[in-house]
């Protein structure tokens, strides 16, 4: 028989005995709710803060120093996900970063200052006047060249050797960004303008991100890059996901360009997330800044119309990420979902839940949604959910039972 015909017997004998026996293989779990993760990056945490993390999140990002930290929230919990955070695209000399003259032992990068001062200089990414580039708002953050293939095999290098002999599940990689303007107005040394100075960069990370998602998984870890902008570079999320996972620090706002609606709907971005989702193969890790109860529940419910088995939602209401942050909706009992989110001739999002229904409305303009009419709204809506809503541009509804399933009390972080 020819080798094809055969894996292709075979293939087909593997999913025969799986449907035989209940379950097809490799079938990933049922969608079930957004769940909770903790972006720790900020205070070193305490012993109150890592026993809620323990309770209530699946996956928890923390600073390189804090193996201590990761290894109580195994004691505590073994099945959570621990990631230590990383920066791409920066090395910094600032006190902790360095001691003196020599780099720290734990790095937020994962090339020190001292060794590319001492050693390799030309890491240094370099402006039209020759001069090192410093980030603004960021003192003694310095851009790497991150094109360069020795600055990424010595990242790659480091990083690895360092997630391994700690321990940790894998790397939470930032600035995976699409343009330097976030950081600073210099053009890089040989490119014509900030376009092409933007163009050298994204291709860089394009390698960095490959090399080491590559490596550490060989190593059975997962690399898990904070993609920025995607929706402006057309398949930039599924190629810097594929390694672990993703992360959005910006997911849910809504423009400021006057023209409304929420920016995550926008470009490419929002059907790449669908189809990371759906997979359920890979972290999807979503952070919706929250200044108030309108981008709280966006956040929220928008992440509910992702949801797979490995989609994670947080609200963060500090910019430093210095408390775990914990909101009502992730207490409401959604469950798990019984249907795929679909678009609505009006722009609106919806879905249904085994114990809820959620809505969004990411247009600039006001939309009209009939909620199902088994389901009961929370508090603030009940007298109307079961009759047409008008639904305002860029907000969302999150419907649930008067009495939502056991087990949903919100929990209060604990102070410090």
């Amino acid at each position: 028989m020819p080798k094809k015909s055969l894996s292709r017997c075979c293939a087909t004998a593997l999913l025969l005995l799986g449907l035989l026996s209940g379950s097809a293989p490799d079938a990933p779990p049922a969608p079930a709710a957004p769940c909770a993760w903790w972006y720790g990056i900020g205070e070193p945490p305490t012993p109150a803060e890592i026993g809620f993390a323990a309770r209530h999140y699946d996956l928890v990002v923390l600073n390189a120093t804090e193996t201590a930290a990761m290894r109580r929230l195994r004691a505590l919990n073994p099945e959570i996900t621990v990631l230590v955070y990383k920066d791409l695209a920066s090395t910094r000399d600032y006190p902790g970063a360095v001691h003196g003259e020599r780099d720290a032992r734990y790095l937020p990068t994962g090339v020190g200052y001292h060794a590319a001062e001492d050693g390799h200089p030309e890491w240094f990414a370099l402006d039209g006047t020759g001069r090192r580039i410093e980030w603004r708002s960021y003192p003694r953050h310095w851009q790497m060249a991150v094109w360069h293939p020795g600055y990424r095999e010595s990242w790659t290098a480091a990083v690895l050797a360092e997630v391994v002999r700690e321990g940790w599940d894998g790397v939470l990689a930032d600035n995976d960004f699409s343009t330097l303007r976030h950081y600073s107005d210099a053009v890089l040394s040989g490119t014509a303008d900030a376009e092409e100075t933007d163009r050298v960069l994204r291709g860089g990370l394009d390698a960095l991100v490959a090399t080491a998602g590559e490596a550490l998984r060989r190593a059975g870890k997962v690399l898990v890059p904070n993609i920025s902008e995607s929706r402006l570079t057309p398949g930039r999320w599924s190629a810097h996901s594929r390694h672990g996972g993703g992360m959005e620090e910006s997911f849910g706002l809504r423009g400021d360009d006057g023209a409304g609606g929420v920016l995550t709907f926008r470009g490419d971005e929002w059907k790449q997330l669908r189809a990371s989702a759906a997979l359920g193969r890979s972290w999807l890790l979503l952070v919706t800044p929250v200044e108030g109860g309108r981008d709280e529940r966006v956040g929220y419910a928008a992440a509910a119309l992702l949801a797979g088995p490995r989609t994670c939602w947080s609200g963060a209401r500090t910019p430093d990420y210095r408390d775990p942050d914990w909101s009502p909706h992730q207490g409401t009992g959604l469950g798990e979902a019984v249907e795929a989110a679909r678009r609505l001739p009006s722009g609106v999002w919806t879905r249904r839940y085994a114990h809820g229904w959620v809505a969004v409305n990411p247009t600039g303009t006001t939309a009209r949604v009939t909620p199902p009419a088994d389901v009961a709204a929370t508090a603030s809506v009940a007298a109307i959910a079961e009759a047409p809503l008008d639904l305002p541009a860029a907000d969302a509804l999150i419907l649930t039972p008067p009495t939502p399933p056991a087990s949903t009390t919100r929990p209060t972080p604990q102070g410090r």
